[in-house]
């Protein structure tokens, strides 16, 4: 009996194995076939919400010409070689070949004319774009989507944020709201919707690359939005798109040779929008200030303040008599919060409080020797120009790679360290550790670990008990600059 059920078992009846085997032959292409609909399908639904958007978004979206008198003396002007330029000189080679010079080139003028994108953010017919394609123009046409050309009132630009604010005269009009660029996240999906070489009603796809991308040299306050939605020549001005047909942005700049390559920049709707209020209001934008010359804290500087981590920005100097001397702020002390949100970095926060007006009170909290310590400051308006912030034979220091001499009347008068003590920095040896911290001809050192120096030796002193750290905390002066370095003392 049990023989049979073994043989049974091993010998399992032909018609059931030839079930089972049609069964799994029949099933596994189903099953795939399926499994490609589903992926077909949900591209189809992708594409659909795409077109879905553009076909929201694309009637408030317009095209900007604007267009400006530029002399050829200008040694530097829309016709010149200016990476941000729409009237990029090579660009307009590529296109229409070399410009024709003119017999009398020293008191030519000729007008050029840019095109770009932009797009309407009320009803009214206000409409965001950049500084840089309208800025000091004439005369601005802005295209609407049926193919209309209306004359633009420039109502504001703000050359530090890049951003534009242009008016028609038109009622009743398509337009696109503004998100909360906050909230957005990187790897989102995003539209870019403008007229790149002309092209109007372009749309273009991608995600969002990264945020908070500043230094890139374009803007003087910058937190731009990095995409790989393709970005060229003439999509200044115009929207980047949520999923929600939202503005998340104003694509501005391109990175690279020129052309998409996979790197475009947008400056943020939050940004833009408070740009936009102050400009409709007054024309102008009025920023507040704070009066503090500041240094972020780089890797390994945390312990010199007593903080746990190197997180915050460090307070260089402080400007007598401005806010942040009244409200009791001092060097040295670290800003971790600003209006109950942290601090993650210097351009953070001056953007931050350049957002806020000129009399607003605003709460900051520092970490002062270790012990964290409130003040509320009363911002006064951001001055026009930057401020002041805060003998003896040369001596090499070899192991670091430059020669130092004691700071004289005579060298303080020729570098502008009048009132200042310290050793000025004669020579820096190219790869030196020296030259690694970022220290140059020129620099004084006023301080190594918080504490002044006076001359050569005590500097010497000074690094010498530093050694074993491995570093040491340098505030130096660069002709109007004060700064901190973080200082390497072995190779």
């Amino acid at each position: 009996m049990v023989a049979n059920v073994v043989r049974s078992i091993q010998k399992p009846n032909a018609r059931v194995v030839t079930a089972i085997c049609a069964f799994m032959l029949l099933a596994m292409p189903v099953s795939g076939l399926a499994e490609e609909e589903r992926s077909i399908a949900t591209l189809r639904q992708m594409g659909r919400a795409f077109a879905s958007i553009a076909e929201k978004a694309s009637p408030a979206v317009v095209g900007v010409q604007a267009t400006k008198k530029v002399s050829s003396r200008s040694p530097r002007g829309w016709s010149q070689g200016d990476p941000s330029n729409p009237f990029e000189e090579e660009l307009f080679k590529y296109f229409f070949g070399p410009r024709r010079s003119p017999r009398n080139r020293e008191d030519s003028e000729s007008r050029q004319v840019a095109q770009g994108s932009g797009f309407i953010i009320s009803p009214d017919g206000y409409v965001l774009t950049n500084n840089h394609m309208v800025g000091g123009a004439e005369t601005v046409t802005v295209q609407l989507k049926d193919g209309r050309k209306v004359t633009a009132e420039i109502v504001g630009t703000d050359p530090q944020t890049d951003v534009a604010v242009v008016k028609i005269d038109e009622e009743d009009l398509p337009y696109i709201k503004l998100a909360d660029s906050s909230i957005l996240e990187v790897g989102e999906w995003v539209i870019a919707i403008g007229s790149p070489f002309g092209l109007s009603q372009t749309v273009t796809a991608g995600i969002v690359s990264a945020k908070g991308r500043s230094r890139i040299g374009v803007a003087d306050y910058e937190d731009f939005i990095q995409t790989d939605a393709a970005i060229n020549f003439g999509n200044s001005g115009g929207p980047l798109l949520n999923l929600d047909g939202e503005a998340v942005g104003i694509n501005t700049a391109i990175i690279g040779p020129g052309g998409n390559v996979g790197i475009g920049l947008a400056i943020p709707s939050n940004m833009a929008n408070d740009i936009y209020e102050q400009l409709k209001e007054s024309g102008e934008v009025i920023r507040g200030f704070l009066g503090v010359h500041m240094n972020e804290v780089e890797p390994g500087m945390g312990k010199y303040f007593g903080l746990d981590d190197d997180e915050g920005v460090v307070v260089v100097s402080v400007q007598d008599d401005s806010p942040a001397d009244k409200a009791g702020m001092k060097k040295d002390d670290v800003i971790v919060e600003f209006e109950g949100e942290p601090v993650v970095g210097m351009n953070d926060f001056r953007n931050r409080v350049a957002m806020y007006r000129p009399d607003s009170k605003v709460k900051i909290v520092v970490m002062r020797d270790g012990k964290r310590k409130s003040f509320t400051a009363k911002l006064d308006k951001r001055p026009d120009a930057g401020f002041v912030a805060g003998g003896g034979s040369k001596e090499v220091q070899e192991t670091l790679g430059m020669t130092l001499q004691n700071l004289t009347d005579e060298l303080g008068s020729r570098l502008g360290y009048e009132d200042l003590s310290g050793v000025v920095v004669m020579e820096v040896k190219p790869g030196s550790l020296a030259a690694e911290a970022g220290i140059r001809t020129g620099t004084l050192i006023m301080e190594v670990n918080r504490k002044p120096v006076e001359n050569v030796k005590e500097f010497n002193e000074a690094i010498e008990k530093s050694k074993s750290d491995g570093t040491a905390l340098l505030r130096v002066r660069d002709e109007e600059w004060t700064r901190l370095l973080m200082l390497r003392l072995v190779e």
